[in-house]
């Protein structure tokens, strides 16, 4: 079981790996006293004996034009396997995401391929230690077997390109949820980013594709989509959807990305499952608020400069950004915490949410004690000083998501 073998050589690396020049990931490790080490002890326990679901990481997008060996130690991104192993992590969710201004050049599909090869070429570069995951069953297997699962899922629906076929057929390479939209409006379904909300929700090739899905036992991701398009998704779906890398409008007021209360009690009603995003401006108003008015400042930056974005530019102008406004106020792991329970709070039950990180999605936005894929144990012991049991978090982590694919499996043809 070599998982769990190396359990023992990284496990004192689950806290200090993550957020090591944060000072309140330091308050979380240090913990001083005799009845704070316990509780961590045991978190530390429960994230290397459970199954993590990670449902969004996007690692295939981060190295796949310049390759990175993530079956390795890398000093760059959110994920390896050294840090996967420390973290408890056995089944993230490689996103194949293609950016949605691929659509109109009509190269999505390929981009679509290059991603999945990328997944293909990190299980081949090392088999002992990685497999691709296409059924619950199949994650379970190899957890028992000690490998990492590689399970994915499609973030933009655009590689369909029309062809409903195309369901199918990514269907067939291993895909098993696709993220309908994007961050524009494309041919199945509006956007929550896009004002140009060209479908009113769904088109109506959208919901064939819905439909397709559902007979084929591939999840529907609603994150992304407008809310007109949640809610056909919600009469048209003859199956559970999930929201895979999503948090709360509660947290953050008015911001569509983000689900309502009123659209959480329905996906768990139908009986799905959302999985919260670490984006820290998806879970903090002022975080969300600070992002919003940096990225106005940044667009008349390149403006009044006539200068071409890159992500050099960027990050030279948010450095200055910070040192003249004020430093990025990143969210809290017990702000993270809050998204969960407002979930359990809605839907009566802990049945409903679990883990949708964006890891290697969001940049250098990432909560205080949640750096990286490291960090799982730091999540456990949180929900276990909030109160929750040792099944409740074994749920969350993995269980909950494990659950809702079996059942679309099951309402599939």
């Amino acid at each position: 079981m070599q998982v769990r073998l190396l359990f023992l050589l990284f496990s004192t690396l689950a806290l200090g790996a993550c957020g090591q020049d944060d000072a309140a990931d330091t308050e979380i490790d240090a913990a001083p006293a005799a009845a704070d080490v316990d509780p961590m002890v045991r978190a530390r326990e429960i994230a290397h004996s459970a199954i993590i679901i990670d449902t969004h990481i996007d690692v295939p997008y981060r190295i796949v034009d310049e390759w990175e060996d993530v079956t390795v130690a890398t000093e760059g991104g959110d994920f390896d396997y050294p840090r996967a192993v420390a973290g408890g992590l056995n089944a993230p969710f490689m996103s194949i995401y293609t950016p949605a201004s691929l659509e109109a050049e009509g190269k999505s599909k390929a981009r679509a391929e290059e991603l999945i090869a990328v997944v293909q070429r990190i299980v081949a570069t090392a088999p002992e230690k990685f497999a691709i995951a296409r059924t619950p069953d199949e994650v379970e297997a190899q957890f028992a077997a000690g490998l990492i699962s590689l399970p994915m899922g499609m973030e933009n629906g655009s590689p369909i390109e029309g062809d409903l076929a195309n369901v199918e057929y990514f269907f067939d390479q291993g895909i098993r949820y696709i993220t309908l939209a994007h961050s524009l409006s494309n041919h199945i379904s509006d956007s929550s980013y896009d004002d140009n909300k060209a479908h009113g929700g769904l088109s109506e090739f959208g919901v064939e594709v819905v439909r397709e899905m559902n007979r084929l036992g591939m999840m529907v991701d609603i994150s992304h989509v407008s809310d007109d398009a949640f809610w056909q998704v919600m009469e048209v779906a003859s199956a559970p959807a999930i929201a895979s890398h999503s948090s709360l409008r509660h947290f953050t007021t008015g911001w569509e990305r983000n689900m309502a209360d009123e659209m959480i009690k329905k996906l768990a009603e139908n009986g799905g499952i959302i999985m919260i995003n670490y984006g820290s401006s998806f879970l903090s108003q002022e975080t969300h608020d600070y992002s919003n008015v940096r990225g106005d400042a940044w667009d008349a930056y390149l403006e009044e400069t006539a200068q071409e974005s890159s992500s050099e530019l960027r990050d030279t102008f948010n450095e200055k950004y910070a040192a003249e406004i004020g430093p990025y106020p990143y969210a809290t792991l017990e702000q993270t915490l809050d998204h969960f329970d407002r979930v359990v709070e809605l839907t009566g039950s802990v049945d409903h949410v679990g883990i949708g990180s964006d890891y290697d999605g969001v940049g250098d936005s990432l909560p205080i004690g949640l750096k990286d894929v490291s960090s799982y144990p730091n999540l456990v012991y949180g929900l276990l000083e909030r109160g929750y049991s040792e099944e409740d978090v074994r749920k969350i982590l993995g269980k909950n998501l494990l659950r809702v694919w079996r059942v679309i499996e099951a309402a599939a043809e």
